[in-house]
Formats: structure tokens, sequence, C-alpha cells
């Protein structure tokens, strides 16, 4: 899903000026880890990039809120490219974050499918691997999810990380018939 294009009206964005004492540390920190678990561009020291649309609201809400209790502030400023290549700039800067968070995902897609392909060989069809592997088959697809909602532009990556996700969902559901099979068996 593409939100714009360089010859439409370019997409608007947020950009937060944030300012928050030295000490201690870890408001700042808490800050920072927001706006990158959000996917914000950092554009400088202290200023960041959001694109202004509602799936960034809530992240926008907890670094307002986290800046609050530091006894700091965040100077929010609407935003658009001057012009159609410096629109086109601040998409890629921002899809190319969400490419690294594809291929990370699609990382752990190869990790989790390795896990239940060794499990098969070990022939550990018990119920509790069963709800481990199920509870992380559930880990990846809230992280898609999120990834997915952050993912304004479409990243190149995305379509084959839902391809994965769907792979790693049919072999944990022949998982789950293996280890069903072997209780019957008992």
């Amino acid at each position: 899903m593409r939100v714009t294009s360089s010859q439409e009206t370019p997409l608007a964005w947020t950009i937060l000026a944030v300012r928050l004492p030295a000490e201690p540390s870890r408001h700042r920190v808490a800050v920072w880890r927001e706006l990158r678990r959000a996917g914000a561009l950092s554009l400088g020291q202290g200023v960041w990039a959001l694109p202004a649309t509602p799936a960034f609201d809530a992240a926008l809400q907890r670094a307002l809120g986290l800046a609050e209790r530091g006894k700091g502030e965040i100077l929010l400023l609407d935003a658009r490219g001057r012009d159609a290549d410096q629109a086109a700039r601040l998409e890629d800067v921002f899809t190319a974050g969400r490419e690294a968070e594809w291929l990370e995902f699609l990382s752990e897609c190869e990790k989790y499918q390795a896990e239940l392909d060794k499990e098969i060989a070990e022939q550990k069809f018990t119920l509790a691997e069963l709800d481990e592997e199920e509870q992380s088959l559930e880990r990846l697809r809230r992280w898609y999810r999120e990834l997915k909602l952050r993912d304004l532009f479409g990243a190149p990556s995305a379509t084959t990380a839902e391809s994965q996700l769907r792979e790693s969902q049919a072999r944990l559901e022949d998982f789950a018939e293996r280890v069903y099979g072997a209780l019957h068996e008992h």
C-alpha cells in the first residue's frame, strides 16, 4: 500500500523537536526508543519526523507523555518536502527503514521455520512444544501487523514477508497435526 507518489500531493509529516534534561538519561532513552519503535526518522540530534497519519498518533502521544514525565518538551511542526524531490527523499529514507525491519522479520521467520524443522527431525511432538511454537508464531503475527501499519510506501520485502508468514503458519499447522497424531498413538 503506497500512500503517495511523487506526482500526487506529498504526504504531510510531523516534525518533533525533542528537548529533555541531560540527567537522568533514562527519559531521553525512553523517548528515543519509542520514536525508533514507531519508525520515526532521526533528522538530527533531537529532531525526528513521523508521517502525519493516524497510524502514528498513538506512538506520538506516548512520546509526548514520556517527554513530559522527564520534565522535557516536544515541539511539533507540520511539514512537507519542499518540492517533489525532497518529498520523495523523505519517503525513500522512511521506506529504507521499513525495508530493514522487513529483512529482520524475514530472518526471524527463517529461524522459526528452522526451529520447527528441528523439532520435527527430533520428533519432539509434545503439547508443551506446540504451545511454545504457537506463542512464537503469535509474536511473528503481531510484529507483522505492526510493520504493515508503518510501511506506508510499500517496502520491497513486504510481499515476501507476507508469504513467509503464511509459510510459517502452514508449517505450524503441519507440526500441530504431528503432535496430535503422536498423542493419539499413545
